[in-house]
């Protein structure tokens, strides 16, 4: 019987967990609207509520991630989802922006300790083999949260505004008793204690300043390139077919929902065996090249048809290439599984924080620039793995394990 399958039950929990998560961060989508007009506030304040979130992430999930290899990912886990649980009733109680600003960051912190302990406890219950499969599950888990959680939240807001976050803070803190109860600890307390001492002991900007050091740099550059290049597909798209071709609302939902379950069924089915078929270094140099090839063909297409293909082709890259640097940085964690869990959540925050930023600001200046520098910078990004993968200096398993202690 295969680790897998012995910790089936432990990683659908941590899908419940993660799934909970994201489709509280999507139940917002669809309600903003009125909340704008009964709070007043403007799109650019809206703009940096998502911003709010991914800033507070970013600034904990290193943190987060050292606190799961010392205390252990379950009661990182738990923490983290009764903080989201928090977030999620302070949101739906808010009268005012500054507590809507204060409910997304402290969401933001409880993202920050769920999702790299969560990384982390996938890594621990599964083998090197099954680490893709894995990842896989855990991320078709957040991909399913972001479509599912604004339709969600546009039906529960039938029943009242607000219900959704009510609903999603029970949801949260229902979870976080099962989790309590039922998921057990992936490494006995005394092992965690142990490597915890090998551990830095660096604030967040000392430890991103000196990634650069580490085996798995490369890796985290992606990251942070691939969450940078989606959000900024993403955050324009609307805009893009809207001002380039007129479409609806639901001309819009349906294309960016079949590109995201596409991409989640592919992580669920066949993502484990496409890595242990091609290597995890084949995979990422494919989806950065078929991601900057399909972003910039955006730009030739104007059939209804043909933006549906080429959308679905980009969410696809991206949703395979997420996981798969997940899966090749925890293989060179080795030990740090939480504390390397962490730095990944932190540069995917970085990313997620000036793709938006970056994408309005060049809309305003050309429709087309958000999509030309998102294909610019995911070829470049390209040709950097392509270089990396004959680099003697890119450890494999062992020897990244070995190098990366000589570094921390």
């Amino acid at each position: 019987m295969s680790l897998m399958l012995r910790n089936r039950g432990a990683i659908l929990l941590l899908m419940l967990n993660i799934f909970l998560v994201f489709m509280g961060i999507g139940l917002v989508v669809p309600i903003m609207p009125t909340y704008m007009d009964v709070l007043h506030i403007s799109g650019s304040v809206v703009g940096l509520l998502v911003a709010a979130f991914s800033f507070t992430q970013l600034l904990f999930s290193p943190l987060a991630g050292r606190l799961s290899d010392t205390w252990g990912r379950k009661k990182i886990i738990v923490i983290g989802m009764l903080v989201f649980a928090v977030s999620e009733l302070m949101f739906g109680l808010s009268n005012t922006p500054f507590f809507l600003f204060a409910a997304r960051m402290l969401g933001g912190i409880g993202a920050a300790l769920i999702m790299p302990a969560v990384m982390a406890y996938t890594a621990d219950v599964t083998t090197g083999e099954e680490r893709g499969k894995g990842m896989g599950f855990i991320n078709a888990a957040i991909t399913t949260g972001f479509i599912i959680g604004p339709g969600i939240g546009g039906f529960i807001a039938e029943f009242g505004i607000r219900v959704p976050f009510y609903a999603a803070a029970v949801a949260g803190t229902v979870a976080a008793i099962i989790t309590m109860l039922v998921l057990p600890e992936s490494k006995p307390q005394l092992e965690q204690q142990k490597e915890a001492v090998k551990l830095p002991k660096q604030n967040l900007f000392t430890q991103l300043a000196y990634s650069y050091r580490e085996p798995y740099f490369l890796a985290l550059i992606i990251v942070l390139v691939a969450s940078f290049g989606l959000a900024n597909y993403e955050t324009v798209f609307g805009l893009f077919v809207d001002h380039k071709f007129g479409f609806s609302a639901k001309d819009i939902a349906i294309i960016i929902t079949f590109g995201s379950i596409a991409g989640a069924v592919v992580q669920i089915t066949v993502f484990g065996w496409i890595l242990n078929k091609f290597g995890e270094k084949n995979v990422v140099s494919f989806c950065l090249f078929m991601a900057g090839l399909f972003i910039v063909l955006t730009l030739f297409v104007h059939e209804y048809w043909m933006i549906l293909l080429v959308t679905f082709i980009v969410f696809l890259a991206i949703d395979i290439l997420r996981p798969t640097i997940s899966t090749q940085m925890s293989k060179m964690a080795m030990e740090q599984q939480g504390y390397v869990a962490g730095l990944n959540s932190a540069f995917t925050s970085m990313g997620n924080i000036l793709g938006p930023v970056v994408a309005g600001v060049l809309f305003d200046v050309n429709l087309n620039f958000p999509y030309v520098s998102a294909g610019i910078v995911l070829f470049l990004c390209f040709l950097l793995s392509l270089r990396a993968r004959k680099d003697e200096r890119i450890p494999g398993l062992k020897e990244s394990g070995d190098q990366r202690k000589r570094v921390v």
